[in-house]
């Protein structure tokens, strides 16, 4: 089944980030924003894309803080392993025994870890010019947007492609999804695991950054073959 994209107003997001690079006082997000993301018109099989995942302490970017990040490299086409990223950061509150039963970090693996301040340029270097997909941006560009500005003092916002959100489109939004939940039954579960497994993906060992966005690059890919077309317009599906 393919999906239309919606018909609705594309963000201008580059011209927010043309704006943030001549208004940054960090050389490092002036940089980032100055490399900008492919144009909003940009088939998505034209695009160079970033699979970006994070573990976190807990779900509130103001009480909880970042403690690892994975980045994987791909295009519709080929997942760049060779490229992938992968940092521990040592958060600003201490881990707590619940966090540490998802992501498997303890304190010995952050007692060596960098701050996320050492990592930055590597990270904005490694995203410039790069569309970010991600499973859930309500987790990635918050939690990043407001470390940044606690250790920047300038936040860091940019355009995302949420698979969570374009598999929500598919079966929970669409026509037949609401006439399943109008005859009493319960909506598909959206998360990244199950989503997967929808396309005959792989199960992957989850909470771990870096594998969580090699499953994010696949399953987007995924989606595009299944209910998209290759010329989809960037603008169409990013957040």
């Amino acid at each position: 089944m393919l999906i239309r994209p919606r018909r609705t107003q594309i963000p201008d997001w580059t011209s927010y980030l043309a704006n943030r690079a001549g208004r940054a006082r960090d050389r490092r997000l002036a940089r980032f924003f100055a490399a900008g993301v492919p144009a909003p018109e940009t088939p998505i099989a034209e695009a160079p894309l970033m699979a970006l995942d994070m573990e976190t302490t807990g779900l509130d970017a103001r009480r909880n803080s970042i403690v690892s990040i994975g980045l994987v490299p791909f295009t519709l086409g080929r997942i760049d392993l060779t490229g992938r990223r992968y940092w521990v950061v040592r958060p600003r509150r201490p881990l707590d025994a619940k966090s540490v039963t998802f992501h498997h970090i303890t304190h010995a693996d952050i007692a060596e870890a960098s701050e996320l301040d050492d990592i930055l340029e590597d990270l904005f270097d490694a995203l410039a010019g790069r569309l970010a997909v991600v499973h859930y941006r309500h987790i990635e560009r918050p939690f990043l947007d407001v470390a940044v500005k606690a250790r920047l003092g300038e936040g860091v916002m940019f355009p995302a492609i949420d698979t969570m959100s374009l598999e929500a489109r598919i079966h929970r939004q669409s026509m037949l999804a609401r006439f399943k939940r109008w005859i009493g039954r319960p909506p598909a579960s959206i998360r990244l695991y199950d989503s997967r497994a929808r396309y005959g993906l792989p199960p992957y060992q989850g909470h771990h950054a870096l594998t969580d966005a090699l499953a994010t690059a696949e399953l987007l890919q995924a989606q595009i073959a299944y209910h998209y077309r290759p010329e989809t317009p960037v603008g169409t599906i990013w957040s």
